[in-house]
């Protein structure tokens, strides 16, 4: 960079990338870092965007790949398991692999943001290997610029990155609503475009997560009802009317919570489908959620209009 940035510049580059190690909850200092450096440092602002890409697109193509060779080295390990001469040992071989295999994939997500962390605190150009570039000229960002030929980044094209990104986060179970709710707090005021992107991901990431706690809460409430039904001595006496009762409750209730869990991740694409519709240029709308939003922002917008009249 011709430019060496200044200490507060590296300072919020630093942090935005060490955020990612609080796996969801630090995702909304990048937003910060991003609404109080934009048209102040080119060079914090690319940081904490990218930074917050990293945690959202990033994380989950981190996701995806993690349970491809999960499952991988599942199918592997049976396999081995099923062909060993040495049960015992074999069981204690594959235990020792998969634990050094979850340390190996934790360590590689974790590894980046400090190498950023690390790069930024000593005033370099970091880039996520394939995302940093592909961002740079998304957003016009070209750390040669000189401070005569200074121009600020594409401001819809960082709206539109920092809002596909909210709707990334929705495969980050609850932690995942603090990016498009920080993006509506800190810059929903400047346009509707923002205001309209982040309440209906907030609302749509709502629903999502309460699937979760809905599938938690029938699961027990069935566990709960056949438990109290077949006595605390844990005879089963399914020739009873109570016995008989409370096995069918709590087969349907499990029944229901399997179908609400294997819902969810129907629910999670469609998110990664919003936000590259977003990215994409088209100021995307969720089924039902989006049209209601749309309608109570517009009615609110009318209404103020009308006020002013």
């Amino acid at each position: 960079m011709n430019n060496k940035p200044s200490t507060d510049e590296r300072i919020w580059g630093a942090l935005a990338h060490l955020s990612a190690l609080a796996m969801g909850i630090g995702l909304p200092l990048p937003i910060l870092g991003w609404s109080q450096n934009r048209r102040k440092s080119n060079y914090a602002s690319f940081q904490c965007l990218q930074a917050l890409g990293y945690q959202t697109l990033g994380y989950t193509i981190w996701i995806l790949a993690t349970l491809i060779v999960v499952v991988v080295s599942v199918i592997a390990a049976i396999s081995d398991l099923v062909n060993a001469t040495n049960l015992e040992e074999e069981v204690m071989r594959v235990a020792t692999a998969h634990t050094g295999l979850s340390f190996v994939l934790i360590g590689i997500y974790f590894i980046s943001p400090v190498v950023a962390a690390i790069a930024c605190a000593f005033g370099k150009d970091f880039r996520y290997p394939f995302m940093g570039n592909l961002l740079a000229r998304y957003l016009g960002y070209d750390p040669a610029e000189t401070s005569e030929e200074q121009t600020w980044l594409i401001e819809e094209h960082e709206d539109r990155w920092v809002t596909s990104t909210g709707h990334f986060a929705v495969i980050i179970m609850f932690w995942g609503t603090l990016a498009p709710i920080f993006t509506w707090a800190m810059q929903g005021g400047r346009n509707q475009f923002l205001k309209f992107q982040s309440i209906q991901t907030v609302l749509y990431q709502a629903g999502t997560t309460l699937l979760y706690f809905v599938a938690g809460v029938l699961y027990v409430f069935g566990l709960v009802v056949f438990v109290v039904t077949i006595g605390f001595q844990g005879e089963v006496a399914f020739d009873s009317t109570s016995g008989l009762i409370g096995a069918i409750v709590f087969l349907i209730s499990l029944l229901l919570a399997l179908l609400i869990i294997l819902f969810v991740p129907l629910l999670h694409i469609l998110g990664q489908w919003a936000g590259y519709r977003v990215l994409k240029g088209d100021n995307y709308r969720y089924p039902i959620v989006g049209k209601l939003v749309e309608k109570q922002l517009s009615r609110k917008t009318q209404t103020f209009e009308e006020t002013l009249a």
